[in-house]
């Protein structure tokens, strides 16, 4: 296996376009969940391209997958926080339907990636 150039993969664009919305979100979030649910969030979000770029380093694909697939969970789990966003009335339904979108995207290629890889 060639090492991934992690910069041109489609899926960490995205995954860095989502850190860039998800502080922008977390921003306007009241002052008592710093240290909860911006923090939760906000840790995901980074979670998700920075997987993908630590495993592009990895030597072998098998390497690789593991950290494609921490990277997929963290963006389950950040889709989970943004449910929970919602629910307590933190966006509306239109940005939790632009970004619950975004974040299904990324799983999708991420859920390919892995595929592709194989065992």
């Amino acid at each position: 296996m060639g090492r991934h150039n992690f910069k041109k993969l489609k899926v960490w664009q995205d995954g860095i376009s989502l850190v860039k919305e998800n502080y922008s979100l977390t921003r306007t979030f009241p002052d008592f969940e710093r240290y909860n649910l911006i923090s939760q969030m906000n840790r995901c979000a980074v979670s998700i391209p920075s997987n993908i770029s630590e495993g592009s380093s990895k030597s072998t694909d098998r390497h690789f997958k593991k950290y494609l697939e921490t990277s997929l969970g963290s963006a389950f789990e950040w889709e989970t926080q943004l449910i929970v966003a919602h629910n307590e009335k933190y966006l509306d339904k239109n940005k939790f339907e632009e970004l619950e979108n975004k974040v299904l995207q990324i799983q999708k290629m991420l859920g390919k990636f892995i595929d592709n890889l194989g065992d």
